[in-house]
Parts: C-alpha cells; structure tokens; sequence
C-alpha cells in the first residue's frame, strides 16, 4: 500500500477553471426569519438556507486566503465524509487510507474577490441555481459549478439540509439554536416507505430553493441580509461583506432568466421544483399532496417556459412517487411553448447510468415532450468511460484510483464537455456567455456539441447522442417490482446520486 500511494500526488488538486474568467467565491447562510413567506415550511425544515456563490472576479491571489474544499467546520465534515467512504463504495478501501489529506485540497477560486463587470447587454450577469446529490454538498462540485462561473454565470451551489448530506451544520440564529443534521439512510429500492421519505427530502429541498431564490432578490435589490458565514479573507481573518456586491448585477429579475441544474437526486429535485411551481395553480384538489404550494409571485413568475433545464446523471426514482403521480404525467413547462420546446432542455447521462436500463427509460420520459408535438427536441448525451460521480469532483481529485477501480478515462475532458453542452444550450437561449475560443480542446465549433451527425459517427469524439424519440408521449411504464430488477451495472457504484 505504501508502494501505491507513493505513485499518487499527495495533496489531490483540481485544474485551472477552464474559461476566461477568474472565479470569485463566498459562502453564504441566510436566517429564514429574515426572508419573506414562499411556500408555507415543510417538516423538519432548517431555521437557515445555506449557498456557496461561484462568480466571475477581478483576478486578487495576493495575500488571500485557501478556499478549502472540505466546508467549514473541515474537522467534522472530514469525519462524516471519511464514514461515508468507509460505507460501501467500491473506492472507500483505497480513499479511506488517505482522507486526512482531503483537508488540505483547495479549489482554483478566491474568496471574497470584488465582482467583475458584467460584459452583458443588460449589464447583469447570469444566473444558474444548482442542486446537489446523495451524499454531496455546496462543494462536492465544484468543478462544475466553477467552470460555468469563469465562463461568465454566477452559480449559486445550494446546500440542502434534508439529510442527503453526510452531515450539514446549522448556525445559531437569533431565535434558533445552532443544529446538526445527520445523514439519513434511506434504501435505494422502491417501496412506499422509500417513497414517502424521498418525497419529504423533496419538500425541503424544494422550499430551500424557493427561499434562495427569495435571498437572491432581496441580494439583487441591494436589500441587507444578515449572512451568518464568517466571510473572513486574509490572514488576519478580518470580516469582509461580499454580498452588497451583488446588488443590481444578477439577472433574476427577468422571468425565464434563471438557468435550473443538478446532478442525480439534484436533478430530480430540479425537475420536481419547476414542475410544482409551474403547474401550481393547475392542480387538482384531489391531487395529493405537493411537494411546494408557492405563495410567492415572484417565484411563480421566474419559472416559465424559457427557463433552461440541465439535468446532469438523473436518478429518477423518486419521479416515480404514487403521490405525485399527477406532478410525473405533467410535461416538462418548455412544452408549453411550441416556439421553445425541448431547445433548453438538457440531460447529460454517465455511460454507467445509460446501461442501467430501468433509469434510462425513465430519463426519457422525464424530459420527452407530450405526444404529438412538433417543436424542437431535448438534447440528450452521455460522454463515454463516463460513471456516476464522473460529473462531480472526484473523478478530477482521484483519476489514477478512478481509471483503475472503475475504468473512466481522460476525467478532466469528461467536465469539460459537460460544460460546453451547458453553456451551448444557454447561448441558444441568448443568455450571454462567453466562448471557449483557444480552451476548446478538439478545436470544433462550439454548436457542434449539440449537433447530430449527418453520417451518424460521433460529432465530438467520445460524446454519444441519445434519441429521445420512442419514449415521446409514452409512459416507460416501470413498477415497483420491475423496478427492483433494474439495478445500476456494477461499475456505476457510486457515493452520490
């Protein structure tokens, strides 16, 4: 063993973001007490909403200080993080020699940097909301979420609170007590009881999006907001305000402007969330019981059918709740909209995933649009070698370990198409980002990474274009007890989903 880890770098470190713009960071944890009513608060909901914003910044690495990539507190979360490696997954034996050292792994970004000017139109930038795994947080992709910054969006990494994290800490409020809160362990087989507490899961994590949304008004109106972080800097650990920054430079005031992601369960809770809140007033009274009621206009407003949907390796079991059967048979709001259609839509699977065939065929029909429409279709891929956590932050961490436990090849070229596909479907959308230009690695055109090939080879090497066609209109029609027998391959074992 100690032959083995004499081959690895001992302190794993991600590569430079790959677009134009250095990337800017700061956490943030908002007082619900200080944020106006957007749905009325779910069981076991937290007192706080908790969110890491990667954005585009003046480029300031003197005297800063590292931006772990463990959160604070790192001791805790490195303990929680190191019991969940030790609980099964196929790597935990060889991660669970080392993750002491994960304490020490910083990401390519600078804490409390001043925000760029936006280059926009509008002079705002744009904003994307993205939703995290099983067993991830604000910072398990971050990669992602940093790259999509440099390009010129300001990403807005939720941290949920409803037991799908290893641990998640709660500051003290001025009416509420400091909190842990747990993982939960809940089967990934299909039951009632399976069900029921993803739904509750659903609900929380669906009210905590609607509240950073609220946060992110309240931050764009130049409105102040009691930030619980300690937003230190440098090394004396002098308190910095970031967030008055942000005023009257975020486009989320616009309806539709908002870019919705997440990757697994996050992808399923971003679906479920535009779903509830578009289709809110539609409902029928003997529906049951919804994941979200929004009270709140300017919620209601900002999800239309213009709103880019990226769904990056969806889990959708629990699309499949009998409670929300209703919610299933509603397509996605883009459908709406003949002129629009499935242009925004999204949905990039791991090679593991595509062959995990009871999922697969759900994937299709979570974004296929309604039957007989004539509009434009979803974009649907996956990149080869790819598996689960290939589109979070492991596989650019562990690429030797990953290659060789679970053969995913080229890791950092795997995000890196992910990330031209997101930001392909937002310039079609006209939100304004900024090219690859020499970052392109293949030297293609941009737009051919959504492209079909005419000669039906692949139009990027190793990026493999799915049709969506036979599941149009169509229930793929997985109960319970077929569902049981469609299990992930062996190689997409993974820590998040």
């Amino acid at each position: 063993m100690v032959a083995f880890l004499s081959r690895l770098n001992p302190t794993p470190a991600f590569p430079e973001y790959p677009g134009p713009h250095s990337v800017g960071t700061v956490d943030v944890e908002i007082p619900v007490a200080d944020l106006p009513s957007t749905a009325t608060a779910p069981a076991d909901a937290a007192p706080t909403v908790s969110f890491r914003i990667f954005y585009p910044c003046e480029n300031q690495k003197e005297n800063a200080r590292p931006v772990r990539w463990i959160p604070s507190p790192q001791r805790p979360n490195l303990s929680a993080f190191a019991r969940l490696l030790g609980a099964g997954s196929r790597a935990s034996d060889f991660f669970s020699y080392f993750p002491t050292i994960l304490y020490y792994i910083t990401i390519p970004a600078q804490r409390n940097a001043p925000l760029l000017t936006a280059p926009t139109s509008s002079k705002r930038w744009p904003v994307m909301m993205f939703s995290h795994g099983l067993a991830g947080n604000r910072n398990l992709y971050s990669h992602v979420c940093g790259s999509m910054a440099s390009y010129g969006l300001v990403v807005i990494a939720m941290d949920h609170r409803d037991g799908s994290s290893p641990v998640q800490y709660i500051r003290a409020t001025a009416d509420t007590p400091s909190k842990i809160v747990d993982e939960i362990k809940i089967s990934h087989s299909p039951s009632p009881e399976v069900y029921a507490a993803r739904d509750k899961q659903l609900r929380i994590r669906c009210y905590e999006a609607s509240l950073i949304h609220a946060a992110l008004l309240k931050i764009d109106n130049g409105e102040k907001v009691d930030n619980l972080d300690d937003n230190t800097s440098h090394s004396k650990k002098e308190r910095v305000e970031v967030l008055s920054r942000f005023a009257n430079q975020l486009d989320v005031q616009t309806p539709g402007r908002i870019t919705w992601a997440g990757h697994s369960f996050g992808a399923c809770t971003t679906i479920q969330f535009l779903k509830s809140v578009f289709y809110a007033k539609e409902r029928p009274q003997n529906a049951h019981s919804p994941l979200i009621v929004p009270t709140d206009p300017s919620l209601t407003s900002q999800i239309t059918p213009a709103s880019p949907v990226l769904l990056l390796d969806l889990w959708t079991l629990p699309l499949r709740s009998p409670t929300q059967s209703w919610l299933f048979e509603r397509p996605l709001p883009s459908y709406t909209d003949s002129s629009i259609g499935g242009k925004n839509i999204l949905s990039i699977m791991s090679q593991a995933f595509f062959k995990w065939t009871g999922n697969f065929n759900d994937v299709r029909r979570a974004i296929a649009p309604p039957k007989n429409f004539s509009g434009a279709k979803p974009h649907l891929f996956y990149p080869a070698t790819s598996q689960h956590f290939s589109q979070s932050d492991f596989g650019v961490l562990f690429p030797f370990l990953t290659s060789k436990l679970l053969k995913t090849e080229n890791p950092e070229r795997i995000l890196l198409l992910n990330t031209r596909a997101m930001l392909q479907v937002l310039r079609d959308m006209d939100i304004e980002v900024a090219d690859v230009g020499e970052k392109n690695l293949e030297g293609e055109k941009e737009e051919t990474i959504l492209e079909p090939s005419s000669s039906g080879e692949e139009t990027v090497k190793g990026w493999v274009r799915v049709t969506v066609s036979d599941a149009e209109g169509k229930d793929s029609g997985i109960s319970i007890e077929q569902d049981k027998k469609q299990k992930p391959s062996d190689d997409s074992e993974g820590m998040d989903m």
